[in-house]
């Protein structure tokens, strides 16, 4: 399975001229803008300044938060899974970005843990 760091190395070695690529790798930026949605992070912009005006600055929640963001995340997937509304993903990114913040104790350990979304058979 080829890793992140793989395909990095792989990238920079190319863009060094020490690997040759029969493609050569598209640049961060490119990929940045390739793997984005511009609309998605503007649908999500705009639900959370409606948060701001229902549950205040999202600053002063964190060691103060009392929403189980959890259990709505889990909620509304279950309801995504039959309505196929995309608005509960936006809430489901938004709730994920909320408990982010709230919970700096809580740890942030970036490791490949193998666990990737399986392909969806044909």
């Amino acid at each position: 399975m080829t890793t992140v760091h793989d395909m990095l190395r792989e990238h920079l070695l190319a863009q060094a001229g020490v690997l040759e690529t029969s493609d050569p790798a598209p640049s961060l930026d490119e990929i940045y803008a390739m793997q984005w949605s511009a609309e998605f992070e503007q649908l999500m912009r705009n639900r959370l300044a409606m948060g701001f005006f229902r549950y205040g600055p999202l600053p002063k929640q964190v060691g103060y938060h009392k929403y189980d963001n959890l259990g709505s995340i889990e909620k509304r997937l279950s309801i995504y899974k039959e309505s196929k509304n995309r608005e509960l993903l936006v809430d489901i990114a938004n709730l994920a970005l909320v408990e982010f913040v709230v919970h700096p104790e809580h740890p942030f350990k970036a490791v490949d843990d193998g666990i990737h979304a399986e392909r969806l058979k044909a």
